[in-house]
């Protein structure tokens, strides 16, 4: 691929070069480069109806016009209709609500607005933005102010009592706001908009979740004589208006076209080369790591001076990101060392505040940070932006290289290929990423692990009537609620209501994110401090005795986790190695709620329950080298959840060429490789998913692979799954077939979360079964149905 590009490159094309000098020109590493031309601002006249204050302020701070997607979606909000924006990054959404919300509260002295973002650093950001404008002569009576977890208890009553713009998150509109709304009564009364910010990032469980928050939101609003009218944001979505709606409960039009300007940029897909001087797991080769990619990437921009935010898929590959950045400047300059840092979630409220300054200011020239900062503070000026792995979804994708070239400058978009089937395939296919449409929000409102914890907390806050238990489709789950003695149904017929009469509130026990059990503490033994979080479904994997954890670059070994307690202590430790989990697993099929026959395989969506145990880790050189197994002893985990199948034939093994021996090698690997594919067809994470293989499943009696969601209930991906099958199969195919590996590695068919250690696994088996699948799913015909039996059989699951 010619590097190149002449007197006239891009500025972008020239950051491109610059990473690629010391890399030999017959190297393969870059894989595609995609030059996205950029595009002028179209502009139109401030709507009549603005205040003139309102108006002033915003040209006070250098709008002197609106772009036309900012003025469509105020025009929409004025006249009382939900309306959801989407267009791309840096494209000056907020102002699409500020116009409407800002008008609303210098006319009515009373009146009142909510805004509602998923992180708290966009929320910080937005609040800044607005307090700019409110110094401006008479706005400066609007007094907006922030309530999260952050804010400290004597400032909270203030704001209850005066503040008429509150800035907040999904978390603490349900634990403070609804809870409590009493109190917040001043607050509802008057409440005429709610925005809701980056209204994408709400999918799967935490998505449910919120959906019924804001559902419980709309009836205390109208319990108080409220009906705010609801602006959603989103810089990628597909058929936002339905996703939108979805979300809150009632009808949106969507404001799509983009009247921003925008840079042109340079999109880079990268692949690192394998190491055929090492080899890892079960003698695979080993790929050079995204993060040692990223790492020198990164160095090599901070060198040339470029504004940098590298992606990371992980807290802990965000932290080795900065560190070896920091090595690898501090050998050139020890103050650009010094100008890297390390952002990522669960950093207590004052490291955060910090590193979010040192970027706003540009004192740190580059961040390593997980999707923290996906939606987070309004940097200006960003250079370039590198991806440590396909984030999981398109949406984000777009969301995360968009963070680069805002307004009209140039910027390089870079994204690394990570040891993983789906990496492999986006960096060979990128018209998957560049061409197709972003996924479609996944939510499940109805789920009956987020449905009934969340009617026990509307129920305590207003005792739920019979229309109200229609429209959510609840009967069933509050029946079962009132047999376990939490709610009593008062009253005849259609005048019946449903109350909450256990003694304790229900909300404490509601987490909106959808974490898996109750808050682990991560504590340093020797002193008390405190690290940060994780949950407790996910400690047992991340937080096991001998684990290593990694915070702002510094390294911890686990010497215990106590689950009943909350709490891992940690010690200061840099051992030389990095764990990771192993575990067994069952899956047993509960109940089948549809399936489609295709000759020789039959697919479904089921119930199912798994059944889970921690037994041991490996810990792994630097090198990608094993150095042991070490085994563990900690309690099952048991998971209701929903699950996709298909069960092949023995005849359709047979005609693939696959004997008896091979089955379970070949079924592993296609499962492994499916698992890394689903994100292709549905907006979720390996890490949000699972599966299991088996050449005779207990339920089945029949050669499966089972894909099922990590969450209580299920969160939707299992279901994207089965709708959209052969598309999902036929991506991981091509994935496998595009590995140039000869035996399966990471980036094809090996799996980094694998409970049995990658045995079997047979790639080309895989590849010979994909193949004779997809032939059989070209037609379906009906006449074959599971059939449920229990004979025995062996299972490998992940």
């Amino acid at each position: 691929m010619n590097r190149e590009t002449g007197p006239d490159q891009s500025y972008g094309r020239s950051l491109l070069n610059r990473v690629l000098d010391g890399v030999p020109a017959t190297d393969s590493r870059l894989t595609h480069i995609a030059e996205i031309p950029g595009r002028p601002a179209e502009t139109t006249e401030w709507p009549a109806w603005a205040a003139p204050a309102v108006v002033n302020a915003l040209r006070t701070e250098g709008i002197e016009l609106p772009w036309s997607h900012q003025v469509a979606t105020a025009g929409h909000a004025h006249h009382e209709q939900h309306v959801v924006v989407a267009t791309g990054t840096a494209s000056g959404k907020s102002l699409g609500y500020q116009l409407p919300v800002l008008t609303a509260l210098h006319e009515d002295p009373r009146a009142t607005a909510l805004y509602l973002a998923p992180t708290k650093a966009l929320g910080a950001d937005q609040l800044r933005m607005v307090g700019e404008l409110t110094r401006h002569g008479a706005l400066s009576r609007i007094s907006a102010a922030a309530y999260d977890g952050d804010t400290p208890t004597e400032i909270r009553q203030w704001v209850r009592a005066e503040a008429r713009w509150l800035f907040t998150n999904p978390d603490m509109l349900h634990l403070s706001l609804l809870r409590s709304h009493s109190r917040w009564s001043r607050f509802f009364r008057r409440l005429r908009y709610v925005v809701v910010d980056e209204c994408h990032a709400y999918r799967g469980l935490f998505g449910s979740h919120v959906a019924l928050v804001l559902r419980r939101l709309r009836r205390l609003a109208a319990h108080y004589g409220a009906d705010p009218v609801f602006v959603l944001c989103s810089a990628t979505a597909a058929d936002p208006a339905a996703a939108a709606s979805r979300l809150i409960g009632a009808d949106c039009v969507a404001v799509t076209e983009d009247g921003s300007p925008r840079g042109p940029r340079t999109v880079a897909f990268w692949e690192p080369p394998l190491l055929t001087a090492l080899t890892g797991e079960n003698g695979a080769p080993v790929r050079l790591g995204a993060t040692t990619e990223a790492a020198r990437i990164t160095a090599d921009l901070v060198v040339e001076g470029a504004r940098t935010l590298t992606f990371a898929r992980s807290r802990r590959a965000a932290e080795l990101i900065a560190v070896h950045t920091r090595q690898r400047l501090a050998e050139i300059d020890p103050e650009l060392a010094e100008r890297v840092a390390a952002y990522r979630g669960g950093y207590l409220p004052e490291d955060r505040r910090a590193l979010e300054a040192g970027l706003s200011d540009g004192s740190l020239l580059a961040a390593a940070t997980t999707n923290a900062l996906e939606l987070g503070v309004d940097i200006a000026g960003l250079d370039a932006v590198v991806l440590a792995g396909f984030p999981g979804t398109v949406a984000s994708f777009r969301q995360q290289i968009g963070r680069a070239g805002r307004r009209t400058q140039g910027a390089l978009a870079l994204l690394i290929a990570r040891d993983d089937p789906l990496d492999t395939y986006l960096v060979h296919h990128p018209e998957a990423l560049l061409d197709r449409p972003v996924e479609a929000s996944i939510i499940d409102p109805s789920n009956p692990y987020v449905l009934g914890p969340q009617l026990l907390c509307a129920a305590m806050e207003l005792p739920l009537g019979e229309a109200e238990a229609e429209a959510l489709g609840a009967h069933r789950v509050l029946t079962e609620l009132a047999v376990q003695g939490l709610v009593r149904r008062r009253g005849a017929d259609d005048g019946s209501r449903w109350f909450y009469i256990a003694a304790e509130s229900p909300h404490d026990d509601v987490d909106v994110r959808g974490g898996i059990g109750t808050q682990v503490a991560i504590v340093v033994g020797e002193t008390g401090r405190l690290l940060g979080t994780a949950d407790a479904g996910r400690a047992p994997a991340t937080l096991h005795e001998g684990a290593i954890h990694l915070h702002q670059g510094e390294s911890y070994l686990v010497e215990e986790l106590d689950l009943e307690g909350g709490v891992a202590l940690v010690r200061a430790d840099t051992p030389g190695w990095t764990t990771s989990a192993r575990r067994i697993t069952s899956l047993t099929v509960d109940s089948v709620r549809e399936s489609t026959a295709f000759g020789r395989v039959t697919a479904a969506f089921a119930d199912v329950t798994v059944r889970s145990q921690v037994v041991g880790y490996l810990r792994t050189l630097v090198t990608g080298e094993v150095l042991d197994l070490v085994e563990l002893d900690l309690p099952e985990q048991t998971l209701p959840t929903t699950a996709v199948l298909y069960t092949v034939t023995p005849e359709l093994l047979d005609r693939a060429g696959i004997d008896t021996s091979a089955a379970p090698g070949a079924l592993h690997a296609a499962e492994h490789a499916a698992i890394g594919l689903l994100p292709l067809v549905a907006t979720c994470d390996r890490w949000d998913i699972g599966g299991v293989s088996t050449a005779q499943h207990p339920d089945t009696g029949l050669p499966t692979v089972f894909v099922y969601d990590g969450q209580p209930g299920g969160a939707g991906f299992a279901e994207r799954g089965y709708t959209m099958l052969r598309r999902w199969l036929d991506a991981t195919l091509a994935a496998v077939e595009s590995c140039s590996c000869r035996s399966g590695c990471p980036s094809c068919v090996q799996s980094p979360k694998c409970g049995n250690g990658n045995d079997p696994l047979d790639k080309a088996g895989a590849i010979r079964l994909l193949t004779a699948i997809l032939a059989e799913l070209a037609v379906p015909d009906g006449r074959y149905a599971p059939t449920m039996t229990r004979p025995s059989g062996h299972s490998v699951a992940d």
